[in-house]
C-alpha cells in the first residue's frame, strides 16, 4: 500500500513553510473527513506520513487523496493509517486518475462509462476533493468508481 505520488505544485495551499505543514494538513483532514482517530501527520520534505485509525476503507482512500491534494505534497506515506478489513463484497473498487488539461468530469466519465452524462457519479465519489464539479484541474488525481 505504501508510497503514493502526487503532483507537488498543484493544489491547495495550506502552508508556506515546512514546519507549519504537518499540523495544517492534519487540520484539514480533520475539517474534511470524520471517523479518523488517533490522526497523525508529519512531513519532510514534500512528503506526508500520515498515521491513524479509519472507520473503512473509502475514509482511508479519501484522506490519502486529500491530503495528496495540498500543494508542496509530493508524496504520502500511509503504511499506518488503518482501517478494519472489510469482507470481499464491501471492497471500494476504483481507478485513480489523473486529470490533465483539457478535462471535464463529462468528459471523464463519457471516457469511463461511455455517457458524459454520468459524471455525477465520478463527483460523488470524490465530493470531498471536488466540492464543486466545475472546478478541476491539471494533476489532481481522483478516484473513479468500477461497478
Amino acid at each position: 500500500m505504501g508510497l503514493f505520488d502526487f503532483a507537488k505544485d498543484v493544489g491547495r495551499q495550506l502552508f508556506d513553510t515546512d514546519a507549519e505543514a504537518a499540523d495544517n494538513i492534519r487540520q484539514h483532514l480533520e475539517i474534511k473527513l470524520s471517523g479518523i482517530t488517533d490522526l497523525d501527520v508529519a512531513f519532510d520534505d514534500g512528503v506526508a506520513t500520515i498515521c491513524g485509525n479509519c472507520p473503512n476503507e473509502a475514509t482511508r482512500n479519501n484522506a490519502i487523496l486529500i491530503a495528496g491534494d495540498v500543494q508542496g505534497v509530493e508524496k504520502i506515506i500511509a503504511d499506518d493509517l488503518k482501517f478494519p478489513e472489510p469482507v470481499e463484497e464491501e471492497k471500494e473498487k476504483f481507478d485513480l486518475y489523473e486529470i490533465v488539461s483539457g478535462d471535464t468530469l463529462g468528459g471523464i466519465a463519457k471516457k469511463f462509462y461511455g455517457k458524459a452524462a454520468l459524471y455525477t457519479r465520478i463527483h460523488e465519489a470524490n465530493k470531498e476533493l471536488i466540492p464543486d464539479a466545475n472546478k478541476i484541474y491539471p494533476g489532481q488525481k481522483i478516484k473513479i468508481p468500477l461497478d
